[in-house]
């Protein structure tokens, strides 16, 4: 339901549209302010409710981690903002609200072995019939490219035809989540990869004009959910498929397609540490490659240590919390 239905719904599609004039993406402040709404429908709110005790009182009875209640609170405080200047409301109720202490987060990481592993168990997965062997093949591709070149999993959803450059081996990434552009060079396993699908697709469909590298159906790219079906499944075969976990207040993540991308930056920096480099000077490269906003983002991955080590420290920590 992406309808605002509270006494504030005249506003907050004011907001939304305002937003979207000014060229922002509302995905994620929709999300955040229908739950806003959906509150203040419960609690059958009005002007007057709108102090800050009635949100604190909303946060306490949200049922969400620290780290999702701080993202909804502060879209809701720039919708705030914005009534503000709109003279509906004299002050901001949430500007003296403090966030809350958020859970450390550990990334899950797949080690050099265990990527190998999952990408075997991913093209095992590809159907051999006609019907879906191109659109198997390329959902194959698709993971590839998040493990070997870090990517997004949108990014190589979006790709075209004439973004692969086959003479320098490099690829064109646009409309990344920072609106950056960048260019990176392939590396060759991955490269044979590319090469290989678009043989078997001038193949199996010589007159095919659909301008996606990576070609869904209808002249369409593939869809995210096909590649986190088949990363599940394969998550499953190879026997790392593992919930999160909460320990204290340390948050262990659940492998998804996005620790391609973790485990892609980690083991790159590890393997310059094992040649006796710095990886701290390699920290800006990097940065560039995987299209980081700021390489200070990137140098998270040096605090970050590999599958097994982080599968010591899971076991580390319930064993700690047993003995409590």
């Amino acid at each position: 339901m992406n309808t605002f239905h509270s006494f504030l719904a005249p506003q907050l599609h004011e907001y939304l549209s305002y937003r979207q004039t000014l060229g922002y993406s509302t995905k994620v402040s929709r999300a955040h302010l229908l739950i806003f709404d959906r509150y203040l429908r419960q609690t059958n709110a009005d002007w007057r409710s709108l102090q800050p005790f009635y949100f604190l009182a909303m946060r306490a009875n949200l049922q969400m981690e620290p780290r999702s209640l701080n993202r909804v609170f502060s879209s809701v405080r720039v919708f705030f903002h914005f009534l503000l200047r709109q003279e509906y409301v004299r002050e901001n109720p949430l500007q003296d609200i403090p966030p809350l202490r958020e859970n450390s987060i550990i990334p899950f990481v797949f080690s050099p072995e265990q990527t190998d592993q999952l990408l075997q168990a991913v093209c095992k997965r590809v159907d051999r019939s006609e019907k879906h062997f191109l659109m198997d093949l390329a959902i194959y591709l698709a993971m590839v490219l998040l493990a070997r070149c870090g990517m997004r999993i949108s990014e190589p959803l979006r790709l075209m035809k004439n973004h692969y450059r086959k003479d320098d081996g490099t690829l064109y990434i646009e409309k990344t989540k920072f609106k950056k552009q960048r260019l990176i060079p392939v590396p060759r396993p991955a490269m044979t990869e590319i090469e290989n699908y678009l043989s078997v697709r001038q193949s199996l469909q010589p007159h095919d004009q659909n301008p996606y590298l990576l070609a869904g159906k209808n002249q369409v790219p593939l869809k995210d959910v096909q590649l986190r079906y088949f990363f599940r499944k394969a998550l499953k075969e190879i026997g790392l498929d593992q919930g999160r976990r909460i320990i204290g207040n340390v948050n262990f993540s659940q492998p998804t397609p996005h620790s391609l991308r973790h485990s892609f930056a980690v083991n790159t920096l590890m393997r310059i540490k094992e040649r006796g480099e710095s990886p701290q000077r390699a920290l800006p490269v990097l940065a560039a490659y995987m299209g980081h906003s700021e390489y200070k983002y990137t140098s998270v991955y040096l605090r970050v240590a590999d599958a097994q080590s982080r599968k010591n420290l899971v076991d580390f920590s319930l064993w700690q919390k047993r003995k409590e």
